[in-house]
């Protein structure tokens, strides 16, 4: 690289780390949400919500339920829950509306599909597969011993 090419890539790695501490309040100002909080017209209507969003993720967060999670789109989606909800629809058609809308993701416990095998099988066979690792890993270790103190004795 010449050193024209190293001094324009500095001054844009410059600029980059000036403004990278203001990136997130332009994101923040661009969040027009209405953030009062949610009117449940009845103890059954909040318990079924509430019921309903730790069952959903949030699908900004990744790690949080709808329920737990603060984030904008959390809030839009709770909303729409609550609408449909009122709209008379069941927990199912609600979860495959936003299956429809976002994917399997959204859900926390996926269904057991063609397509969703390995979220549910993965886990066992990556332990299965580690313990049969560590099983070699101890049988060579053990014959690698073996052979070494047969060395070590002297005849």
């Amino acid at each position: 690289m010449s050193r024209a090419a190293i001094a324009i890539l500095a001054r844009l790695l410059l600029i980059a780390l000036l403004w990278s501490p203001a990136l997130p309040s332009f994101a923040q100002a661009n969040q027009q949400a209405d953030a009062a909080p949610l009117h449940f017209n009845t103890p059954a209507e909040e318990a079924r919500f509430h019921d309903l969003t730790l069952q959903l993720r949030c699908v900004m967060c990744q790690n949080q339920s709808l329920a737990d999670s603060h984030a904008l789109i959390a809030l839009q989606l709770r909303r729409e829950v609550l609408d449909l909800m009122r709209q008379g629809r069941s927990d199912d058609e609600i979860k495959a509306f936003l299956v429809q809308r976002y994917g399997e993701f959204v859900l926390y416990k996926p269904r057991l599909e063609e397509r969703t095998w390995l979220l549910w099988a993965g886990p066992i066979v990556i332990l299965l597969f580690g313990a049969g690792l560590l099983t070699v890993s101890m049988r060579r270790r053990r014959s690698a011993s073996y052979v070494s103190d047969i060395d070590e004795q002297e005849w």
